[in-house]
């Protein structure tokens, strides 16, 4: 088991974030099986796969960066912990990776390798390059564009919607109430944040605090940063994967579409989780413009509310209008 020995300087840094990189990364290691997330159905992962092949086949950093998966791991510094909470980009990501010192480089390569040596004769040039953080750094750049630049929105909206939940829980109740749910592997006890089924070792978090990142990728697993130089980060499945791996929002009664219109109703019912006007707009294929207006109309009859993560604004039900949408069917 994994401890993390925190105390209330630790309580006081630690923060809820998002991880561009590493939903990335996660994405490569579903995709070569390194880590079996994810439900296997069609959908975005069946949409994705063939621009993830045609990387694999043509791009050698590409090949390079899959050389550092192992079942037991990776190369910590190609998905760094997040600096900017809620507003972290790709492009911040891709400047820490670029600046990674060489000699912290080389150590994590040294461990993969010796966990699965690659055998591709071009990734390991590159692994073995002085230049090697700069080319996966270019590797990344071009997978990311690939692969989830047109969906980022919409994940980004998914793990927002979870870093609202979990910070409402800790400003009314603290850190055990927000860690509460986090995942059946990670509990709060007698001052220490331990999470099962990992390496058994404690970890002084020695005033940083920790960081906690919500993923789209990790689902149903989880994923730890406790190494220096890196901060000390817990990743876990976000609320509401479902929606991106392409579960259908369940309809609204006959009742409420009748009271408030099909489209409110819609919005209401999607509104489990507090998400954000693009958010909803792609999960009920809606334009966002029409989106915003009945958002906006659903507040003012009292029935959402509104809080700002970072760049975004993600609505939330009200107690009258959870009310109204877990009303039975008619």
């Amino acid at each position: 088991m994994l401890r993390y020995l925190v105390d209330q300087t630790d309580l006081l840094h630690s923060r809820f974030a998002l991880s561009p990189s590493f939903e990335l990364e996660n994405l490569l290691r579903f995709f070569d099986g390194t880590d079996r997330h994810g439900p296997r159905t069609p959908g975005p992962a069946a949409r994705l796969r063939p621009a993830f092949e045609h990387l694999r086949r043509t791009d050698p950093a590409m090949r390079a960066l899959l050389a550092l998966h192992h079942p037991h791991g990776g190369a910590d510094f190609v998905a760094p912990p997040p600096t900017r909470s809620a507003l972290q980009t790709i492009d911040d990501d891709l400047e820490v990776v670029r600046a990674v010192p060489l000699p912290v480089a080389r150590a994590e390569i040294a461990v993969c390798l010796a966990a699965r040596p690659a055998k591709d004769p071009d990734a390991r040039e590159i692994l073995a390059s002085p230049d090697v953080t700069e080319l996966l750094a270019d590797g990344l750049r071009r997978a990311w564009d690939a692969l989830l630049a047109t969906d980022w929105l919409q994940l980004r909206a998914i793990c927002e919607r979870d870093i609202v939940y979990r910070s409402g829980l800790l400003a009314r109740h603290g850190w055990a109430a927000a860690l509460d749910g986090l995942h059946q592997r990670v509990r709060w006890r007698d001052g220490s944040i331990e999470v099962s089924r990992i390496a058994g070792r404690d970890v002084v978090v020695g005033g940083r605090g920790m960081t906690f990142i919500p993923s789209v990728f990790i689902w149903p697993s989880i994923a730890a940063h406790s190494d220096d130089p890196w901060d000390r980060a817990i990743i876990y499945p976000a609320r509401g994967v479902a929606d991106w791996w392409g579960a259908r929002p369940e309809p609204p009664s006959a009742a409420l579409e009748e009271l408030i219109g099909r489209t409110r109703a819609r919005i209401l019912v999607a509104l489990r989780e507090p998400a954000s006007t693009t958010q909803l707009a792609r999960t009920l294929a809606v334009p966002v413009g029409s989106a915003g207006d009945h958002l906006r109309a659903l507040r003012r009859a009292g029935l959402l509310d509104a809080a700002r993560s970072g760049r975004s604004v993600l609505y939330h039900r009200t107690p009258l209008g959870d009310l109204l949408a877990t009303s039975g069917p008619s």
